[in-house]
């Protein structure tokens, strides 16, 4: 069966993957209340297309944190990735170079960052949580650093992980023939490395509870990549951390993986936006599985938008060209809809290319 969408990617992979992985990639936190909403707030934002417009050629490339990529979809950091593929992250790595984007490696990856570096040439930056013991993290940042990561994406949402019950029920644990690669050098001090579902389970306990605002600033001191927030919803978080000296901000909610009944990303972007005020870079993820998606996103304000499950999904099926397949069909659904909306570049999507749930009750109240 030809697949033509990037939805179509998941039942296939639904029907490969063992059950335990499947769930551990797809599921949500409890109620899995905003994993559906991460979707369905997409469905609610319309748009307002412009006509009569020379959309002969259309141009979808941008800049991020200086550096030029193709389009303004990247890829999100996910876990364990050869769970999915034999190849993992390292057929994620190809997949996005090919496609002239950036990757986000997860430090919780089955390939470490010296295997990635080792793919070729590429963009990537390094997905970080931080630890209670500050030299693993400082072990983590600098081997990212030497190995030709451009950026750290700090995740800033996870003082305690989220309770998947679907993972509880599985008792999920990393597969016995796979290991969480970036740690498997480091000095860890007391741990007892003697099986590699111990370690999994170890580096999960070991993240830090009181993460705070300081340790964004301290970040700074032991690295000179910049630092993205990854996990703000609000603008009260957004000028925190734009003070603490944030190089740009990640609207996210995990994939709905930590808080259930927190709002869709896409909800919270505009709220973000206007309080960076352009000081800094906003991106999203969560829920994107359409070049419609991506357009709503950046008519809202982002600069460019991450995708998560999608990858996984299409390596799951096919490896690195499933990968490949999930970034051009995005890439194709984004240009044609920049073309029925009449814009030629990205600087000409705006605003006024959208019509959100508020708009539309705003316009209603304006007429009683």
């Amino acid at each position: 069966m030809e697949v033509t969408n990037v939805c179509e990617y998941e039942e296939l992979a639904k029907q490969k993957l063992p059950k335990m992985v499947y769930d551990y990639y797809s599921a949500g936190a409890e109620d899995q209340w905003t994993l559906k909403e991460n979707r369905e707030a997409f469905s609610r934002i319309l748009f307002r297309p412009r006509v009569l417009i020379d959309v002969t050629k259309i141009d979808m490339t941008t800049t991020v944190l200086g550096f030029n990529i193709s389009m303004p979809i990247m890829i999100a950091p996910s876990a364990m990735q050869k769970m999915a593929h034999p190849d993992g992250e390292l057929a994620t790595a190809r997949a996005a170079a090919s496609a002239g984007t950036i990757m986000t490696l997860s430090s919780w990856a089955t390939s470490s960052v010296e295997e990635v570096n080792a793919t070729g040439p590429g963009v990537r930056f390094f997905q970080l949580y931080v630890y209670k013991d500050r030299n693993i993290v400082r072990q983590l940042v600098q081997r990212a650093e030497k190995a030709g990561f451009k950026a750290i994406a700090l995740t800033v949402d996870t003082p305690r992980l989220g309770r998947r019950e679907i993972d509880i029920k599985n008792r999920f644990t990393l597969p016995p023939h796979l290991t969480l690669k970036n740690f498997e050098d480091l000095d860890l001090g007391k741990m007892d490395k003697a099986n590699d579902s111990g370690l999994a389970a170890y580096v999960a306990s070991q993240v830090d509870q009181s993460l705070s605002w300081k340790d964004v600033q301290w970040l700074q001191t032991i690295t000179s990549l910049p630092i993205l927030c990854k996990g703000i919803m609000t603008a009260e978080d957004t000028r925190k951390a734009i003070e603490c000296g944030a190089a740009g901000i990640i609207v996210s909610n995990h994939g709905a993986r930590q808080l259930d009944y927190s709002p869709a990303t896409i909800t919270c972007l505009e709220e973000v936006v206007k309080e960076a005020n352009g000081r800094v870079p906003v991106f999203l993820d969560g829920g994107v599985r359409r070049g419609t998606d991506v357009f709503k996103a950046l008519a809202l304000g982002a600069s460019g938008i991450f995708i998560g499950r999608p990858v996984l999904y299409g390596l799951a099926v096919d490896g690195e060209a499933g990968i490949k397949n999930v970034l051009k069909m995005l890439r194709n659904e984004l240009e044609m809809t920049m073309a029925l909306s009449g814009c030629t570049s990205l600087k000409d999507i705006t605003r006024d290319h959208v019509l959100t749930e508020s708009d539309r009750i705003r316009r209603n109240l304006s007429r009683l």
